[in-house]
């Protein structure tokens, strides 16, 4: 089995979640990228989106992802859902030894029902103040981002699926 799992997709698909649920499967540790950014900040991403501003946040995003990437061990990384699509992030994730991309994707409606209720927690989301402007937003974003998470290794439609039923149709993939 592969010593390193990336998941990318857009925010809200589930990166987290089936990323811990896999890794409990696996015997993996498990790295949450933006977690792991508080961590080392010791500022939420809202903080440093607020404080610093995107650029600043892409910059430290690539510098922890790197250090991520090179750990020596069995991991699995949940990026963060535009992680993929700066500074080059896409070629640390598809070319680091011995790892796999794998792309977790859902439907814009999906996407929607679970977004609405968390956008405060969110700074792309949080000046989106009903389902339209949040739709139009999602399709727009996950149309730009479509051509980086689709040049993942494997692709798992999540539509409709408990995270327990993508966890095991990954680790069938991957076993």
């Amino acid at each position: 089995m592969v010593s390193t799992i990336f998941l990318v997709g857009y925010m809200g698909v589930g990166k987290t979640a089936v990323g811990k649920s896999l890794a409990k499967e696996c015997k993996y540790n498990f790295y949450d990228l933006d977690n792991y950014i508080e961590l080392k900040e010791k500022k939420t991403i809202d903080q440093i989106f607020k404080e610093k501003n995107e650029v600043y946040f892409r910059k430290i995003e690539h510098e922890y992802l790197k250090e991520l990437s090179s750990l020596k061990e069995n991991k699995i990384i949940s990026t963060g859902g535009g992680t993929p699509c700066f500074d080059n992030n896409l070629n640390i994730i598809n070319s680091t030894e011995n790892s796999i991309s794998i792309y977790l994707k859902a439907s814009v409606e999906v996407l929607i029902e679970r977004l609405k209720n968390g956008l405060i927690k969110r700074p792309l989301l949080s000046h989106l103040n009903d389902n339209d402007k949040l739709n139009e937003f999602i399709k727009k974003h996950l149309f730009e981002r479509s051509f980086y998470y689709e040049q993942s290794k494997i692709k798992v439609k999540t539509d409709n699926m408990y995270v327990s039923d993508i966890t095991k149709m990954i680790f069938e993939i991957l076993t």
